[in-house]
């Protein structure tokens, strides 16, 4: 199945988010993550082409951003995939890291949209707190989620074996997906996982 995508709106409040009306009640797919760990890129590899902006400045996404993925030539979209701003990051402004729990954890916590989060983490550095945080906040909220590594292309398969064995041990996980936006590995798979939500 063919999905085109077609930017929706930028969202910094909850009163900004796409009503059930303009999006027929899509299932919404959440990507999360750091800043830096590939979020635009992942999204633009799925869908085929540049819909989201991608930026070497860590931190540049910071509002959520909604794109309608459209099948062929209907008028309603089929899926809405949510970009998230990336958190972790420390030169990033304080007022506007202050800013985003006033929209983001309200969209994590209360859109009832939201079929799936895709947490996303970088195969080429240690485990971060931060992401173990937000998948234990994922779970208390029981929202489906699954943790995507990031960047796999960047090592070999045994640095990447014992790379998934450690975000495994710190994010309590049994399972990660590894993902590369250079050379595609995993996201057929990956699709197979989204596909999955519009089944159900």
């Amino acid at each position: 199945m063919k999905l085109s995508p077609k930017f929706l709106l930028s969202a910094m409040s909850p009163e900004h988010f796409p009503s059930a009306a303009k999006t027929n009640d899509a299932p919404e797919i959440a990507f999360l993550g750091r800043s830096n760990v590939g979020k635009s890129s992942l999204l633009n590899t799925l869908v085929g082409e540049a819909t989201a902006k991608v930026s070497s400045t860590p931190g540049r996404t910071r509002a959520i951003n909604f794109f309608a993925l459209h099948q062929g030539s209907k008028a309603v979209p089929s899926l809405i995939f949510a970009d998230l701003p990336g958190y972790g990051y420390a030169k990033i402004s304080k007022s506007i890291s202050a800013e985003w729990p006033k929209f983001i954890e309200p969209y994590l916590a209360e859109r009832q949209q939201l079929a799936l989060c895709l947490c996303l983490v970088d195969t080429n550095i240690p485990p971060q707190e931060s992401d173990t945080l937000l998948i234990a906040a994922l779970k208390q909220m029981q929202r489906p989620h699954l943790v995507v590594g990031t960047k796999s292309d960047r090592l070999s398969n045994n640095q990447l074996a014992k790379s998934v064995a450690a975000l495994k041990k710190a994010h309590g996980q049994d399972r990660i997906l590894t993902v590369s936006s250079k050379n595609d590995a995993g996201i057929k798979e990956l699709w197979s996982e989204i596909y999955s939500v519009l089944e159900v």
